[in-house]
């Protein structure tokens, strides 16, 4: 009966530790798990927050997976206007890329200040205390510190990638409208110059020619359809001659910008579609960091509440027992000066690790929280 009574009241504890746990720390269960849960735990915390983030997140996605259906929209237009469609997808997905990464920024910004407020609350309110409670107790501390720890820099982003330009495209026709000038001018000064040879006739080009001189000059081409020397007929049949080139030579440039156009617009396109993936990884990272920073906040101030206990304890030490060798202190005493230091070791060294590396979350600093978590999740099952 005495076995089964202390069988009882042992699951109940373990029970009531468990809960504790739960609430504390989610993954004191598990490593792998606790971790996830803490993740899970800290984004359902920031929902509001992540908002703004996942509705930028989701237009890039959509903008970035339409541009497969883009292609085929521009098969029945015309070269320019599928040009132009495209570059204007391009803006689409590069703007909304860069909204995201304001978000992103803004939502880091915000992570760091409470993350700086929370360490100077732990350290200002409890910490600095604790270290100088355990000095005036003469508890000295196994790790020999070397003067002050240097400033850490908690996050550092990784260097940005070049903002992306989309270019604008020109549709060729002023400068198609200018070539078919300059074709113009010479194709009708070769006309004349091929007539006066034709001719025998040498102009001179500092004054106007005469009607008699335009007649036989412009009259040869009418010859050539078998007619008699004709000024109008000749000068029309230059004329058209000339407008043709005019025209072709400016259906060619416009036809040629425009395929230089699309092709020039589907590339931007794709260029841009890879610099918005490379952006795209900012929503995965800036979950992984809000939660990492979330859970550190959640920590620090778990450990500021049970270091003011031990800090109570701590006076209550020195005004019961007074000062004296640290070796004369009842046990009881000593065993907390000790929990004591193993929380304060616990979070400075989580402290002092930078959590970022080489722009990412960093492995080091997400070890360094699960021991400290650890170390105080082990606090809390001596209490309870």
């Amino acid at each position: 009966m005495r076995a089964e009574e202390e069988k009882a009241v042992e699951q109940a504890v373990s029970e009531e530790t468990t809960a504790v746990e739960e609430a504390v720390h989610p993954e004191a269960a598990a490593e792998t798990e606790g971790s996830e849960e803490s993740v899970e735990a800290a984004e359902e915390g920031n929902e509001n927050t992540f908002e703004a983030v996942s509705q930028e997140s989701d237009n890039t996605s959509e903008a970035t997976l339409d541009d497969s259906d883009v292609l085929a929209e521009i098969d029945g237009m015309k070269k320019n206007d599928a040009a132009q469609m495209l570059i204007e997808k391009t803006k689409h997905i590069v703007n909304d890329a860069e909204k995201q990464m304001e978000v992103c920024k803004l939502l880091l910004e915000e992570d760091l200040k409470g993350y700086s407020d929370a360490k100077k609350a732990l350290e200002e309110e409890a910490l600095n205390e604790s270290e100088e409670l355990l000095t005036v107790l003469g508890f000295e501390n196994v790790e020999d510190e070397d003067g002050e720890r240097e400033e850490v820099v908690v996050f550092e982003r990784k260097e940005e990638l070049p903002p992306f330009v989309v270019k604008e495209v020109s549709s060729g026709k002023f400068t198609g409208f200018l070539m078919a000038l300059i074709a113009g001018f010479l194709t009708f000064a070769g006309m004349v110059y091929v007539a006066t040879e034709k001719v025998g006739i040498t102009l001179d080009v500092t004054k106007m020619p005469d009607a008699a001189t335009a007649k036989e000059v412009f009259g040869w081409y009418a010859t050539l359809f078998g007619g008699k020397l004709d000024l109008f007929l000749g000068g029309a049949f230059v004329g058209i001659v000339t407008l043709l080139v005019m025209w072709a030579v400016y259906a060619i440039r416009v036809s040629t910008k425009a395929s230089s156009n699309l092709a020039f617009a589907k590339q931007q396109l794709s260029d841009a579609e890879a610099y918005v993936k490379q952006k795209g990884n900012c929503k995965e990272e800036m979950d992984k960091v809000d939660a990492h920073m979330q859970d550190a906040i959640s920590t620090m101030k778990s450990f500021q509440v049970l270091l003011h206990e031990q800090n109570a304890k701590l006076k209550r030490i020195m005004h019961i027992e007074g000062h004296k060798e640290n070796s004369e202190y009842h046990d009881k005493s000593r065993e907390e000066m000790r929990h004591t230091r193993i929380l304060i070791d616990a979070i400075k060294e989580f402290m002092s690790i930078p959590m970022s590396e080489e722009g990412k979350l960093s492995g080091k600093s997400t070890l360094f929280l699960h021991s400290a978590k650890s170390k105080l999740q082990k606090m809390i099952d001596r209490l309870y």
